[in-house]
């Protein structure tokens, strides 16, 4: 089988970091701006950053629509932090004018964990993910309210929700590639494996 290829949302935040861990987990990676770039991957990661510059540059570059309607066709995709926030379909917070694309039936709260000098790291046992706990980067971190019947929480912190898959959307609060432990972009790899498989599950 050939190695699947994965996109990482390079309209801004920590890109080169996703870069390297889905390369790393034995994905080719490749920044996505435009929605013919997009249209060439087979997954994509949405990285943390400022959810509500990604949202206005999503729409500048002409990427909101097509994002929406890749995730709607069952693209595998992953978001971290501010990708959390993009793959919400609600927030409970949002600032005017912020949209996100959607695909995970949750509610998440912006800057949950604090703000910038308020940043932690903490181990969490991620469901799916053997061994040891994965490392958290939580940095301006968002938490999950509540998530819908379909989404199924993978990790918690501190009685909050900080990891949600639903179908082929993964979402954490915290930023694995920032870690060296590349075992969460290794699920998501493997999500986007399965659904380019006829047949897996």
């Amino acid at each position: 089988m050939s190695t699947p290829v994965i996109g990482v949302l390079a309209l801004q935040g920590d890109v080169r970091e996703h870069l390297i861990a889905l390369a790393a987990a034995d994905a080719v990676a490749r920044a996505v701006r435009r929605p013919e770039e997009l249209a060439e991957v087979d997954g994509l990661v949405i990285p943390g950053g400022e959810s509500t510059t990604i949202s206005k540059l999503a729409h500048l570059f002409g990427m909101m629509e097509p994002l929406r309607a890749r995730v709607r066709e069952g693209m595998p995709v992953y978001g971290t932090c501010a990708g959390m926030i993009m793959l919400a379909d609600k927030i409970l917070d949002p600032r005017s004018g912020q949209e996100t694309i959607g695909g995970i039936d949750m509610i998440v709260r912006r800057n949950a964990f604090g703000r910038q000098n308020e940043s932690f790291e903490a181990a969490v046992d991620v469901e799916g993910i053997g061994g040891d706990p994965v490392e958290g980067v939580f940095i301006r971190a968002p938490w999950v309210e509540s998530v819908g019947a379909e989404a199924e929480v993978l990790a918690m912190h501190e009685g909050h929700i900080v990891a949600v898959r639903q179908g082929n959307a993964l979402a954490t609060s915290f930023h694995p590639e920032l870690t060296g432990d590349h075992r969460v972009h290794g699920l998501f790899v493997d999500m986007v494996r399965a659904n380019r498989t006829p047949g897996s599950l």
